[in-house]
């Protein structure tokens, strides 16, 4: 079964080089919508009649935007990382934060201070995946269409494709994504868009 991650649109924090995570619900900026636009017409996206999406205002919008017939499910586990008290700080704004440098230290793995550890994040996004596939059959024509988060990307791909490509090498550009077939148990990649 054909299985497609697309990274929701640009937003204002996006552009400025914030983390913003799931307590931040930003909506898409004009260029990000622009953007969106011109890649609906240069990309060849799936058809879709249904789409599943996080709850945040960006994935809904690009959603709407690349889809604009589909049905939106709401996948609440699906969210980004909970920043804590990085959220909507950028690199330069926490460069001295003692918490922020003892994260960066860890590889990017340890807590965040009010918020999620990587491993956490991780488990709950493929958590949410591996509970949807379930319901789904092997020889469904039509694709499953994901409109997610940069983070929710890098944690299902790097836990279900077998590749030694690491979680943050899974990073995807706004409006980007990877197709991947599902086997019933693993994920191939087969391109990046």
């Amino acid at each position: 079964m054909k299985i497609y991650f697309i990274r929701h649109g640009k937003t204002p924090g996006n552009l400025l080089r914030r983390f913003i995570g799931s307590r931040t619900d930003q909506s898409l900026c004009e260029a990000g919508k622009a953007e969106l636009t011109d890649l609906k017409d240069a990309h060849t996206y799936p058809a879709a009649t249904k789409v599943y999406v996080s709850p945040m205002r960006r994935c809904r919008e690009t959603a709407a935007i690349l889809f604009p017939m589909a049905e939106q499910l709401v996948i609440e586990a699906m969210k980004e990382m909970d920043f804590g008290s990085f959220e909507n700080r950028s690199h330069d704004d926490m460069e001295q934060d003692n918490d922020y440098k003892a994260w960066l230290k860890s590889m990017c793995e340890g807590p965040i201070p009010q918020g999620e550890d990587k491993g956490s994040f991780t488990h709950r996004c493929t958590r949410a995946f591996l509970d949807l596939a379930k319901g789904w059959r092997q020889e469904q024509a039509e694709p499953a269409v994901f409109v997610v988060h940069g983070g929710t990307i890098m944690a299902i791909l790097s836990e279900l494709v077998k590749s030694d490509r690491p979680y943050y090498k899974w990073h995807t550009e706004n409006g980007h994504g990877y197709l991947c077939d599902w086997n019933g148990t693993e994920l191939r990649l087969e391109k990046e868009f």
